[in-house]
């Protein structure tokens, strides 16, 4: 999956220039030019890192940033900025940024600084560790031919069952929130309901538990997601 970043920057010829440097490294790029732009594109759709101005007219890019961790902790931060000091620089990083770049910058280390962000977003998730087969209780799933030995005997997984068993799989034990379900699963511009996730956890119960009303391994965590433990038993939340 090609990682998307959301560009943050005022200044025409900047924002331009960046997003060329971005575009060539592979990345897909949405290039805007306020914070509240930037807020509302955030909330409509899903990336991999934000690059984000401070110095902008009307809301500035702390402010920006603010309003992002209330929603998303998860997705890496980078301030690049004209500020200096070092004050800015704990500032920025107090407000919820992961790293921070003056301006004038070394393009090298900028796209450095750049993979290494993205590379951190996708910590546990299914690009960053690959997994073929794996097997908890009595069942056994293989990510390579879609099929699983369950209680219903051996079954066929959709592309999109695998996609998000293997994300649960991985994050074994962590609670997955619907929104890196959505990144990982659904991608960027599709937008199911919470009720398609809920039936795709009902249909991983059918599956794979021996009494789907009371789960082992498959678990809602109200209000925020979804948790796979692959030893069992867990407290849990039916939906």
């Amino acid at each position: 999956m090609v990682s998307r970043i959301l560009l943050v920057e005022d200044e025409a010829v900047m924002r331009e220039s960046i997003e060329l440097k971005l575009k060539k490294e592979g990345y897909e790029v949405v290039a805007v030019e306020d914070g509240y732009e930037a807020l509302k594109v955030f909330k409509e759709q899903r990336f991999n890192l934000i690059v984000l101005d401070i110095m902008m007219p009307e809301l500035d890019g702390y402010s920006v940033c603010e309003q992002v961790r209330l929603d998303n902790t998860r997705v890496p931060i980078l301030f690049l900025t004209a500020k200096d000091s070092t004050q800015d620089m704990i500032q920025g990083l107090q407000k919820g940024g992961d790293d921070y770049l003056t301006k004038p910058f070394n393009d090298q280390v900028f796209l450095l600084r750049v993979n290494s962000l993205i590379r951190r977003s996708k910590l546990g998730t299914p690009e960053d560790k690959e997994l073929n087969q794996f097997a908890f209780g009595e069942n056994v799933v293989n990510f390579s031919t879609y099929q699983a030995i369950c209680n219903e005997g051996e079954i066929s997984l959709t592309k999109k069952e695998a996609k998000l068993l293997k994300l649960l799989i991985v994050r074994d034990k962590q609670v997955v929130s619907r929104e890196e379900i959505l990144q990982n699963v659904w991608g960027y511009d599709v937008f199911p309901s919470t009720r398609t996730i809920d039936n795709f956890i009902l249909a991983f119960r059918k599956y794979f538990e021996k009494n789907p009303r009371q789960p082992k391994f498959f678990h809602s965590v109200r209000g925020v997601g979804y948790k796979f433990t692959s030893q069992g038993p867990e407290l849990a939340t039916n939906p």
